[in-house]
């Protein structure tokens, strides 16, 4: 995400000359007589007393995790920790919306720069505070990756540089606790991937480690397995990265199923669970998320918004169509799933597209032509011109004005 970031600057040669490089061994040596007293981050002490808030950060209990983390703030007013925790429950109210909503930004925004400004007067006080370069990373990239969202590009490119350059720093901490490794993971993967699928980006990437696709996925699986703070994260980004770069659904699904199964009113992680249980023709699993995921949209709780009610009415209206043989009930859902698309604007690809064409082929199959007409009409203007679902749309119409 740092590396996106950077890459909207990648024609402007000011940014690429002042980009420095970075080396991201893999050595994971504790440094020698580093003094760790007072840093929180490995504390275990406040692990225990945390343990519930960070796992409510996932589950959607944000106002349960938010009282723990004030708590910890007004007993470590002056410490980094409580303001990126509370930042990080922010950025999962944002999460599942694929970071569209905008509603929480300020307060995020806000968390992260309180963070870097803790961070910064610890790491001054102590440039061997690695602790304090870990949460200076961490919250430079979350913003880095936010004002990317937002297209804020020259935002995005400063906070990026700073978050890679206090991750250079706090390399040398790789052996005291895995929650250092993690951004080392994500630029180790990415780097060499980026680099593959946009080629337009190698000018900056110039800059950038090299990195190793296999390495970073491997210190990826280390702290998803032994992170406390970094270990959902890692395995969020494990998931995905398995699933939609490196086309492994086998290897994504068991982490899905026990990301869904820990955190059951996280509706991010369900429809990722949903998706997966589809595409790998577990239809029953795939049914029951589904259904769950409605039910949790009925009930309006957080986190279930229109994003995971598209895909939930898709995959039920297509398990109606084609399991269950219920035209009827299929189209309810295909049309259900055609609202929450139009809700979210999420109208010229994927589930709204197929929604259509489904419902086309259901109404010429029930010989509703006029309707078959009109669901596929929108889908030729909407969908890309030679695709299947176009040249489907197109060669019926064709057919129906002969």
């Amino acid at each position: 995400m740092l590396l996106f970031a950077l890459g909207a600057q990648a024609q402007q040669p000011d940014t690429a000359r002042a980009a420095r490089q970075i080396d991201l061994s893999n050595v994971d040596v504790a440094p020698a007589a580093v003094d760790i007293s007072g840093w929180l981050l490995l504390d275990k002490d406040i692990q225990t007393e945390l343990e519930g808030a960070v796992n409510n950060i996932y589950n959607f209990k944000h106002d349960k995790a938010e009282r723990q983390f004030r708590s910890l703030r007004r007993r470590y007013p002056s410490h980094p920790m409580p303001y990126f925790l509370l930042g990080l429950t922010t950025w999962w109210k944002i999460m599942p919306s694929n970071i569209t909503n905008e509603q929480y930004d300020k307060v995020f925004l806000a968390y992260m720069d309180t963070a870097i400004t803790k961070g910064e007067r610890l790491y001054k006080a102590d440039n061997r505070n690695y602790e304090a370069c870990f949460f200076l990373s961490a919250a430079y990239g979350f913003s880095a990756r936010l004002n990317a969202e937002r297209h804020n590009w020259r935002k995005a490119t400063f906070a990026s540089k700073n978050a890679l350059e206090y991750l250079e720093k706090s390399k040398e901490a790789n052996g005291l606790s895995p929650e250092f490794l993690f951004g080392q993971a994500l630029i180790n993967y990415y780097s060499p991937w980026i680099s593959e699928n946009y080629p337009l980006l190698k000018p900056v990437l110039l800059f950038f480690p090299r990195g190793n696709k296999q390495l970073g996925l491997n210190q990826l699986r280390g702290v998803s397995a032994n992170g406390f703070y970094t270990g959902t994260e890692a395995k969020v980004f494990l998931m995905k990265i398995l699933q939609n770069q490196e086309n492994k659904p086998t290897e994504a699904l068991p982490l899905a199923q026990a990301m869904a199964t820990t955190y059951p009113d996280n509706g991010y992680f369900q429809r990722f669970y949903a998706l997966m249980s589809y595409q790998v023709g577990d239809l029953r699993e795939c049914e029951r998320v589904s259904r769950d995921i409605l039910d949790k949209i009925n009930r309006g709780l957080p986190g279930y918004e229109a994003i995971s009610g598209r895909y939930a009415t898709f995959f039920l209206g297509s398990l109606m169509q084609n399991q269950y043989k219920d035209l009827d009930k299929a189209q309810e859902y295909y049309q259900r799933c055609v609202v929450f698309a139009e809700t979210t604007n999420d109208t010229k690809q994927g589930f709204y597209l197929y929604a259509l064409l489904n419902m086309a082929r259901i109404a010429d199959k029930q010989k509703r032509p006029a309707d078959a007409v009109r669901y596929y009409k929108e889908v030729q203007e909407k969908a890309e011109r030679k695709s299947e679902a176009y040249n489907e749309a197109r060669a019926y119409l064709k057919k129906q004005r002969k």
